[in-house]
């Protein structure tokens, strides 16, 4: 991940030594009009090629980091619905269909992470686990150490337990 230079609460850059301050480091948004700008009049040597490539990287990165807190989100709510049947709620409800409903507007920006999903929810569901036992004061083994519901069935904005 893209480390920029640290700011105060105004967003000026706070020293860090006598090295030089790049437009990266200092103004943000003006580097992205920039680099934006260099790559359209195809000035290629102008192109700060190191940070744009982590921040293309990290644009990624952060659509799979979404992809897994709405998953993490939706077990949550799903796992709270299965196991605490007196307290379903609408709330819960409108949970899991907003959560569903981030997840499928991820994948339709981002097909490939389609391939990705079986993965992102063996990583999401220990924590929706532990996060279900804490929000519901149920020992956390009452929930299933493994995933119950396949992938398929947890996006099915037509299914629940």
């Amino acid at each position: 991940m893209t480390t920029r230079q640290p700011h105060d609460k105004l967003g000026g850059r706070v020293p860090s030594g006598r090295e030089p301050q790049t437009l990266y480091q200092t103004d943000f948004y003006a580097w992205t009009q920039q680099q934006a700008a260099h790559l359209r009049d195809e000035e290629f040597n102008e192109v700060d090629w190191q940070n744009l490539i982590e921040e293309i990287e990290d644009m990624g990165n952060s659509q799979r980091q979404a992809l897994t807190s709405h998953l993490v989100g939706l077990l949550l709510h799903l796992l709270k619905y299965a196991y605490q049947k007196q307290r379903r709620s609408k709330s819960w409800l409108n949970s899991i269909n907003n959560h569903r409903t981030e997840i499928e507007i991820i994948l339709d920006d981002s097909h490939s992470l389609a391939t990705e999903l079986e993965a992102r929810l063996l990583y999401a569901y220990p924590k929706a686990r532990r996060n279900a036992s804490k929000e519901t004061g149920l020992p956390l083994s009452t929930f299933p150490a493994q995933c119950p519901w396949p992938v398929e069935q947890v996006l099915n904005f037509d299914w629940l337990p």
